[in-house]
């Protein structure tokens, strides 16, 4: 019988390596910090060599804006699993579970998001009034306020204060360091946020 062909290394899709650079990228930019990490140690942490860095991003600013995006959209997609995860008609319940989630989505990537969106350059204005957390907050409001769950005015401006809010307060340094602060501090967001829709808090 003929000898079996030597097979050929498979070559990764492109979007992996992607990937592969940016999570290598983020653990050093967490451990040395941005400035002090270089390409060639990215591409080492990801096994590729220095040339795929450039296929995929010009330079570790560029990285980081990717990061910042992978960052959003991560949290983006925790609120949408929780937000889902009530029921059709449980307005009051989908509000306090984007809340919840999009808190927890902060809280459990702390270090990325200071280093992403405070130690680095300061994100512009507009990164504050229109990203897709608050684009899916004013879909959420506007549909709660279609069903007459509660009465909103102005969905947008109210998905702005409300993620603001909810922003400024888990972005407090030192927040929620032990588990029962945070369930604190997750419980009284909850309780805030309902309460701007005079919904019913369960917290007196």
């Amino acid at each position: 019988m003929p000898a079996n062909p030597v097979s050929k290394p498979r070559t990764k899709p492109p979007e992996e390596r992607r990937d592969e650079l940016m999570t290598a990228a983020e653990r050093l930019f967490l451990e040395k910090g941005l400035e002090q990490t270089t390409i060639e140690e990215i591409t080492t942490g990801a096994g590729v060599a220095k040339g795929t860095f450039y296929l995929h991003f010009s330079s570790k600013a560029d990285v980081l804006q990717a990061l910042r995006a992978r960052f959003v959209q991560g949290v983006l997609d925790g609120i949408i699993v929780a937000v889902e995860g009530r029921r059709q008609e449980d307005w009051c319940g989908k509000l306090a579970a984007w809340s919840t989630a999009c808190a927890t989505g902060y809280l459990d990537a702390a270090g990325l998001h200071h280093l992403a969106f405070v130690a680095a350059p300061p994100a512009t204005k507009e990164g504050l009034s229109r990203n897709i957390l608050i684009d899916h907050l004013t879909e959420l409001l506007a549909a709660g306020a279609g069903e007459n769950a509660w009465s909103v005015i102005d969905p947008g401006f109210t998905a702005v204060f409300l993620f603001n809010a909810l922003h400024g307060v888990v972005n407090q340094p030192g927040i929620a360091e032990t588990p029962s602060d945070r369930a604190e501090l997750l419980g009284a967001i909850e309780a805030h946020f309902l309460r701007s829709l005079d919904l019913p808090s369960g917290i007196d």
